[in-house]
């Protein structure tokens, strides 16, 4: 091998280690802080309307950072980009564990946020401009490693609270985690030091918002992250008032990640080889709603083979990660649409544990919150297939 040729070769791969490290740390502040709420609200003496803030405030980070990635892009390389929101999380994950203000905790909590809102946007654009020809496997790869940190930060937050005897070590062993995501991107942005941002401005800029394709992919993305969030915040009770004890209840939902891990593996790289997205859209759209009944019907004799149905379910998240690079042509174009789908589909998102929470106490039961979400799959399935049509961003058909 030459040594141009090798020296990409370590690039490349000095990018995919940074990408990866980058994904493992998208949700471990959320998850470990989920863990934790408690304690935390003890040691800093929170009140229920400030921890319902905290609680809400991933999705709505994610909507109104990720909006402004597509500005920031446009003015510096993305790899610099993401360098600094690599800092920020880790600095923002640094500071609330040390600091006894409660103000200062939620400011520092969003601008880790903050962090990851910009990282979520700008990751499919790396995978893309990188890895043209390997889209749909490193998006798999990635949405692993996402999956993963955030399973590992909720399982370990308390046990490692616990060992050291304070909330605080729950929450900042995670900042370490962040510090070495940022040292991959160290010698990348030494590379780029000179460079100008990688993406035009041009004359007209796109603007999913006004495109078709754009809303789809923002109703697909926002639909299937509101069952999502829903399913984090209220299937282990649903098991629990089904008859299962706190502990099996906690490891049927665990047991959907640990099943989904194949399916977000999996998934876009058949979205890749496939001609169409038509088959996987309806599957998984079949796969969610069969689950749903099952879990109204007979939550607890079938309770396994539902978790199997929903992490199926589930793979729409990775395959709308991945279409987002399937439906635009051009770097600003999966730029645009990635930070207008996940900027839009988080505040839908946001709406999931909200109302599910307000209908279960409502009514005392499961069947109408379940019937929301199946409304909401039905609405997901109906985007998907708009998505499923061979159409790009950029292209001026697609404009109303």
């Amino acid at each position: 091998m030459s040594a141009p040729a090798a020296t990409r070769t370590q690039g490349t791969a000095l990018v995919l280690a940074g990408i990866l490290l980058v994904a493992v740390n998208l949700r471990t502040a959320i998850t470990s802080l989920g863990a934790l709420l408690d304690e935390v609200r003890t040691g800093l003496q929170l009140s229920g309307a400030m921890a319902g803030v905290v609680t809400t405030m991933p999705t709505i980070a994610f909507a109104a950072f990720g909006a402004l990635t597509p500005v920031l892009v446009r003015r510096f390389a993305p790899s610099r980009v993401l360098f600094v929101a690599m800092i920020a999380l880790a600095a923002g994950e640094a500071i609330r564990v040390v600091t006894g203000s409660t103000v200062v905790f939620v400011v520092t909590s969003g601008l880790a946020l903050a962090g990851i809102a910009v990282a979520n946007v700008l990751l499919p654009l790396l995978v893309k401009q990188h890895f043209p020809d390997r889209v749909g496997l490193v998006t798999g790869a990635y949405t692993v490693a996402l999956t993963a940190g955030a399973t590992v930060a909720a399982a370990s937050a308390v046990p490692i609270a616990d060992a050291f005897g304070s909330w605080r070590a729950g929450l900042g062993a995670w900042t370490v985690l962040a510090a070495v995501a940022v040292l991959p991107w160290l010698p990348i942005v030494r590379r780029t030091a000179g460079a100008r941002a990688a993406l035009p401005a041009p004359a007209s800029r796109i603007q999913p918002g006004r495109t078709r394709v754009g809303w789809a992919m923002a109703l697909y993305f926002g639909t299937q992250s509101l069952s999502g969030y829903a399913t984090m915040g209220w299937l282990a009770q649903l098991f629990r008032d089904s008859g299962y004890s706190p502990s099996t209840a906690g490891l049927l939902l665990a047991g959907v990640t640990a099943v989904g891990v194949p399916v977000a593996l999996a998934m876009p790289t058949l979205a890749t080889k496939l001609r169409s997205l038509r088959p996987l859209v309806l599957t998984l759209s079949v796969a969610m709603i069969a689950s749903y009944v099952g879990l109204a019907l007979a939550p607890h004799g079938g309770a396994l083979f539902w978790v199997v149905l929903l992490a199926i379910g589930q793979g729409a998240f990775p395959l709308a990660l991945v279409a987002i690079g399937l439906r635009a042509r051009t770097a600003e174009g999966t730029v645009a649409l990635s930070a207008f789908t996940q900027s839009t589909g988080y505040l839908i998102a946001a709406l999931g544990p909200l109302l599910v929470g307000a209908l279960y106490e409502a009514t005392a039961g499961w069947t109408v919150p379940i019937a929301l979400l199946i409304a909401a799959a039905v609405v997901q399935t109906a985007a998907g297939l708009a998505v499923a049509r061979p159409r790009y961003v950029e292209d001026p058909a697609v404009t109303p």
